[in-house]
């Protein structure tokens, strides 16, 4: 059985690509996604490259598919597929081709890493072009050849061309990444981690679109603020209007949340640890690290900026003795027992804590 998407990015056993342009009735071939990576790679540059050059190329290419896999850019749309080897909307793929070893070797090395801007959790939408037929905003391919035979790395490469607020995310793990929908309509009365998501992302949507009210509170339960979100949103965008959250307004909302916060483009708004569903990883405790050490981090650091009683943080993903100190502080505030480690009692705690900060209104930095 597959996964739900997962909030966080993983990486996918298998990608699903359309041999054409989106709409042509072209053939569907899912392949394992190093062989992919290794495909495109071996279509789009030249395995002599200086190995920098190469390897900048190949993160921006695992970058732009696992956004559109992370996205469901396509899915989201009612297409069975997760990515097309149309070089108009996204990379060249031939189904066939011989792989050359230079490249599979990078592949293998680095298939499980990915690029991002700064502490967003998207994969980064690495857009490119070859750099002598067509110029564009993003890295232009025969432009990192230079760049690396100057002696830089792939990530100063990759800072050349994106912004030096991008980094690479590494060591991700492989899931067999399925479907987001829950798999049965969301509807009154339901408590979960979708149905926050949900409120989040319409939350965000109704921004844009402001005749779709506000979510409020935003807490996972499916309640009658939910519901009447929920059915503007389908009388905006042409759906049945019968408040409950089916496949198909599921992935209506996950299409127009990615659009307004341009999660496909190059600048993107972005996906802040503050867009995740609270998931509770488990106990996480001095000496841990990651991206849920962050995600705690970013809970203590926003608590802290408005009770006196939590000290200010900062987000560094290392479980560390400020983060210690700072949970013993949030456990003290809650009635909570003081061991500085972060268990289920201690992450509701915050996270509620968090929840009454942002839906009171009060502006966050960053």
């Amino acid at each position: 059985m597959q996964n739900n998407a997962p909030s966080l990015p993983r990486i996918p056993e298998y990608i699903t690509v359309h041999l054409g342009r989106p709409d042509s009735p072209a053939e569907n071939v899912t392949v394992s996604f190093p062989d992919y990576i290794k495909n495109v790679a071996s279509s789009e540059i030249y395995p002599t490259w200086p190995t920098a050059a190469l390897q900048a190329n190949i993160y921006a290419q695992t970058s732009f598919a696992l956004n559109r896999v992370f996205t469901e850019w396509y899915r989201s749309r009612g297409y069975d597929f997760d990515i097309t080897n149309s070089t108009a909307y996204d990379q060249s793929f031939v189904p066939g081709r011989d792989i050359f070893e230079p490249i599979s070797r990078i592949v293998d090395e680095q298939f499980n890493s990915y690029v991002r801007r700064g502490n967003r959790v998207e994969p980064l939408f690495t857009a490119y072009c070859d750099g002598r037929e067509v110029q564009c905003d993003g890295l232009e391919q025969f432009g990192t050849v230079p760049l690396a035979e100057q002696g830089l790395s792939a990530l100063e490469i990759l800072r050349t061309f994106y912004g030096n607020d991008v980094n690479i995310v590494s060591n991700v793990p492989v899931d067999n990444v399925g479907p987001s929908y829950p798999g049965t309509p969301l509807r009154r009365g339901d408590n979960s981690n979708e149905v926050l998501q949900l409120q989040l992302r319409l939350n965000r949507i109704s921004r844009n679109y402001p005749a779709i009210p506000k979510v409020f509170p935003v807490n996972g339960l499916y309640g009658q603020s939910t519901e009447d979100a929920v059915r503007a949103f389908q009388r905006t965008f042409g759906l049945s209007e019968d408040g409950i959250v089916g496949q198909a307004t599921w992935y209506r909302i996950a299409y127009i949340y990615a659009s307004v916060k341009r999660l496909s483009e190059l600048n993107s708004e972005g996906l802040s640890l503050a867009d995740i569903p609270n998931q509770f990883p488990g106990s996480l405790r001095q000496g841990d690290s990651g991206i849920y050490v962050r995600k705690l981090q970013y809970f203590l650091a926003v608590a802290g900026a408005f009770i006196e009683a939590i000290r200010p943080i900062s987000i560094t993903g290392a479980y560390d003795q400020q983060t210690t100190d700072a949970v013993r502080d949030l456990q003290a505030y809650a009635g909570l027992q003081q061991d500085g480690i972060t268990g289920v009692q201690t992450w509701r705690a915050l996270y509620n804590i968090y929840l009454g900060i942002i839906t009171s209104g009060a502006e966050l930095e960053g």
